[in-house]
């Protein structure tokens, strides 16, 4: 079943990438816009409920503003409450994000299982990053919350390393970029390459589900084909979007 939330003001909430720490709408409203998503996620049947804890998550969003070197990012403060909360709410033993760049997306996600807004405990959370110096910098940021190595970023190519990668995966996150001419296209490449090793009730999270929407057209006809996810909820906060699927 394919599903959209939508929000009233999601084209006029913009940020400045290069000022990621800036205050878009006051906090209740923040807050309201994704209780709201959360809600539409589990009329669905994405989520078994909408619940996280807000103390936690501001928690982590305070150590990011503090610790984390961002250049530039277009995950809103919108977007990063809403990863954190479907990661806090589905806790998944094992999570692996693509194109993690500095590795904002990836704590994002992460934060649920590490850090100061630590809610329960996964086995292993893994981000890719092609691109060394950005991995290498992505992996600094994510020391310095989490030293006991949950969490860890890797260069690698996505595809090739969820292709090979042997254990279950419980959420799959993607914000890749293909390369030669591929661009966001690619996430179909990578979701179908560890198809195999998401049980039923796996959950696949697709940033840019909106201002990537043509590039993603193969991808969002494969996650909303029934035959395949029982679920999948276009969350339109932002212009960048986020389909969020459960198979």
């Amino acid at each position: 079943m394919a599903a959209e939330y939508r929000c009233d003001d999601w084209d006029r909430y913009r940020m400045d990438y290069r000022q990621p720490h800036r205050e878009l709408k006051p906090p209740p409203r923040e807050r309201a816009v994704v209780d709201e998503a959360l809600e539409a996620l589990r009329g669905a049947g994405v989520l078994p409920h909408g619940r996280y804890d807000e103390d936690l998550m501001l928690a982590h969003r305070q150590a990011v503003r503090e610790q984390f070197e961002i250049p530039w990012t277009a995950i809103t403060p919108r977007m990063q409450r809403l990863l954190y909360a479907l990661n806090a709410i589905l806790r998944p033993a094992r999570m692996i994000a693509a194109g993690v760049f500095c590795g904002n997306t990836f704590i994002s996600n992460a934060a649920a299982a590490v850090g100061p807004g630590a809610c329960y405990r996964a086995e292993e959370l893994i981000g890719l990053e092609i691109k060394p110096d950005e991995a290498a910098r992505a992996e600094r940021n994510v020391r310095r919350l989490d030293p006991t190595g949950t969490a860890r970023v890797l260069a690698a190519e996505a595809v090739e390393f969820v292709a090979g990668y042997a254990r279950p995966i419980n959420l799959l996150y993607l914000d890749a970029d293909g390369a030669g001419g591929k661009g966001k296209s690619v996430y179909l490449d990578i979701l179908q390459a560890g198809w195999d090793r998401m049980p039923a009730g796996a959950v696949v999270l697709a940033h840019n589900s909106v201002n990537a929407a043509e590039r993603l057209a193969g991808y969002l006809d494969f996650v909303r084909d029934p035959a395949r996810c029982r679920a999948s909820v276009n969350v339109v906060l932002d212009p960048e979007g986020l389909e969020v699927s459960i198979k």
